[in-house]
């Protein structure tokens, strides 16, 4: 038992200066690791994270992601672009009556500053009609938000299995 207590303790030792002996070598780290962080900043002053599209024959679909502004103003993204659809509307989800509908949405999406803003099933979202290519699961969707004031965002959407947020559309109380 004495020499299992002494082999547990050496080992002990050694671990803890092996410990030791890295804390000097990491002191330099903090310089590093500020420089990191600032390479991390972003550079756009909007961004979005996990952006993706919901899987679609063709049609209609919808893209969604947060939309997060870095700076200290809003920022309204009034409209988007993309290849899979020449007609792209910025919606949002409302009651009308007992039915949940969506409709376009006025003014465009504005992202308070310093925070975010949810694009999600039966919420806001971005919305693509006529659409003529199918979107499979995987699929790599390029999109530009217009923002207003510039810059606008590129940034690709992953298509997505979906099932859910069938409301309906009124065309008629677009604004």
């Amino acid at each position: 038992m004495n020499i299992r207590t002494t082999l547990l303790a050496t080992a002990a030792a050694v671990l803890l200066a092996g410990c030791g002996a890295a804390t000097p070598a990491a002191e330099p780290a903090p310089a590093a690791s500020a420089s990191a962080s600032a390479e991390a900043a972003p550079a756009q002053p909007l961004t979005i994270t996990d952006p993706w599209v919901k899987a679609a024959e063709d049609g209609m679909t919808a893209a969604f992601g947060t939309l997060v502004n870095h700076t200290d103003s809003p920022i309204t993204v009034v409209g988007a672009t993309s290849p899979l659809s020449s007609k792209i509307e910025l919606h949002e989800v409302v009651e009308s009556g007992d039915k949940t509908v969506m409709q376009q949405k006025q003014g465009g999406f504005v992202v308070p500053a310093r925070g975010s803003h949810e694009l999600a099933p039966g919420g806001d979202h971005i919305m693509l009609m006529d659409v003529q290519e199918e979107v499979k699961p995987g699929a790599e969707i390029p999109f530009t938000l217009i923002v207003e004031g510039g810059p606008d965002l590129e940034f690709t959407a992953v298509g997505k299995d979906f099932a859910g947020a069938e409301e309906d559309y009124h065309a008629d109380m677009e604004h």
